[in-house]
């Protein structure tokens, strides 16, 4: 999107009518986190360069419930003995720490206004550090990072996301769609809630977050919104706002989005797909292109696609980082569970898209709608350029058939427990995001694994309470 000189920025916010700002920043799972500034401490943190925004939502789960550094596990884990103390957070904050401010700075050209709340001026920010770097457990700062390993490289990346969700009335236990049926591109649907419909594509375009398309997808309330292209930073600010503000435009509504991966057993999951490809720096020339080749893959782009296959098993939660992402991840559910890749095959984990040189791409399909857009564009990038940086060669062929048959590079992890692991001992993940940001996003997705382990399913409930 545009971005206006910092001055007139200014002089915009000086004379809004409205006299306050909003703010938004986004913690480890991906949710938008923020506060409502008066216009003169906006000014003031303009000037001075950053303000003060409590670290405590890189402390705190998705419910706010704080990451206990000090919680009795009797859970089977390697390298942990049973019942010792496990330290859920140790390394940035906590209890032991007083939960302090951090530095959060502003991005400037992250500008817009919010149309559904009276035009409200908006801005994202991430974190940082004493030194002034990028906090190592933020998500946007990370994502910059690795987007600034590109750039130095001589590369643009392009991306965007496409979102699944589902849409209901009330919210559980008992959930209605707003729709019923298995409709798929359906224009009868959509026009049931037409109002709704019209203001996500009109408002979002608005504010600053463009579709490409928007329609039914396959199941009962479930909609699919494909955003507009743009480089790695902003595609991932885009998809962040985009599922923040439908939840907003929803509620005017009376409607309730869901973007959790799967919620119900009979129906398919939500996707939350990334479309990528790497540029020259001017964004002139798409360097996976090559007429050349059979299936117009440049050799550029096969090693990034060789590098992203490589590194999926270790980086997995990062693409799929809750409990319920793995209920997605199953046979038959137009979500795949082998590290694959096929032309336009949509059961493999890598959907290759070889089009003209403006279009040819790759479609990563492991992530469902619960990703952090920041992370698991972070863990795309930083593959593919590991890739590229080790001319690594796509020695795996095509997938022709079935990516659920095709176990020639094994599968993916089955579960949150399994993928943790995997990247815990990961000197890939490592090497890319830095031992700061590993440590602490494995210890939130162990302490995610031990809420689960607690609770009591409904499942468990209808089949063993009488009978056994």
């Amino acid at each position: 999107m545009p971005i206006k000189p910092l001055a007139k920025l200014i002089s915009e916010i000086k004379n809004d009518p409205l006299g306050k700002v909003k703010i938004g920043v986004t913690d480890v799972d991906g949710v938008l986190r923020g506060k409502v500034l008066h216009r003169d401490k906006f000014l003031s943190i303009a000037e001075s360069g950053g303000f003060g925004f409590c670290n405590v939502v890189f402390g705190w789960d998705c419910a706010d419930v704080c990451y206990d550094n000090t919680t009795p596990s009797n859970i089977e884990m390697p390298g942990v003995v049973p019942n010792q103390l496990v330290r859920g957070n140790t390394t940035y904050t906590g209890w032991h720490t007083g939960y302090p401010d951090a530095l959060a700075a502003i991005d400037f050209a992250t500008f817009r206004r919010v149309p559904w709340d009276g035009g409200i001026p908006f801005f994202l920010a991430d974190f940082r550090n004493d030194r002034g770097e990028g906090l190592e457990v933020c998500p946007r700062s990370l994502l910059k990072k690795v987007r600034d390993d590109a750039l130095r490289m001589g590369f643009a990346a392009v991306f965007s996301e496409e979102f699944e969700w589902f849409n209901f009335r009330e919210t559980p236990p008992d959930p209605k769609p707003i729709t019923s049926g298995m409709f798929g591109y359906s224009l009868l649907r959509a026009s049931k809630n037409s109002a709704y419909f019209n203001d996500l594509f009109d408002l979002l375009g608005k504010f600053g977050v463009p579709l490409e398309g928007l329609h039914t997808e396959t199941g009962p309330g479930v909609y699919e919104a494909a955003i507009l292209y743009d480089e790695v930073l902003e595609a991932a600010d885009r998809a962040v706002l985009f599922k923040a503000g439908t939840k907003e435009i929803a509620h005017r509504h009376g409607i309730v989005p869901s973007f959790m991966a799967k919620w119900n057993q009979e129906l398919p999951g939500c996707g939350g797909h990334f479309h990528q490809s790497l540029w020259d720096k001017g964004r002139k020339k798409n360097l996976f292109y090559d007429a050349r080749d059979k299936h117009r893959m440049s050799d550029l782009m096969k090693s990034y696609l060789a590098g992203v296959l490589h590194c999926l098993p270790e980086l997995l939660p990062m693409y799929a980082p809750t409990i319920n992402s793995y209920k997605r991840l199953v046979e038959g559910a137009w979500a795949p569970t082998t590290p694959t890749w096929g032309i336009d095959n949509r059961t493999t984990a890598i959907r290759v898209l070889p089009g003209s040189s403006q279009s040819t791409r790759l479609e990563f399909r492991v992530c469902g709608a619960d990703a952090n857009p920041y992370l698991a564009m972070a863990a795309n990038l930083a593959s593919g350029l590991y890739g590229i940086k080790n001319k690594m060669k796509l020695t795996a062929p095509p997938t022709k058939a079935s990516g659920y048959q095709d176990k020639s590079r094994g599968t993916l992890a089955a579960d949150l427990r399994e993928a943790t692991q995997k990247m815990k001992n990961s000197k890939l993940a490592n090497e890319f995001f830095g031992e700061g940001f590993v440590n602490h996003f494995v210890q939130t997705r162990e302490w995610e694994w031990r809420q689960y382990l607690k609770s009591v399913s409904d499942w468990e409930l209808k089949r063993y309470f009488e009978i056994i």
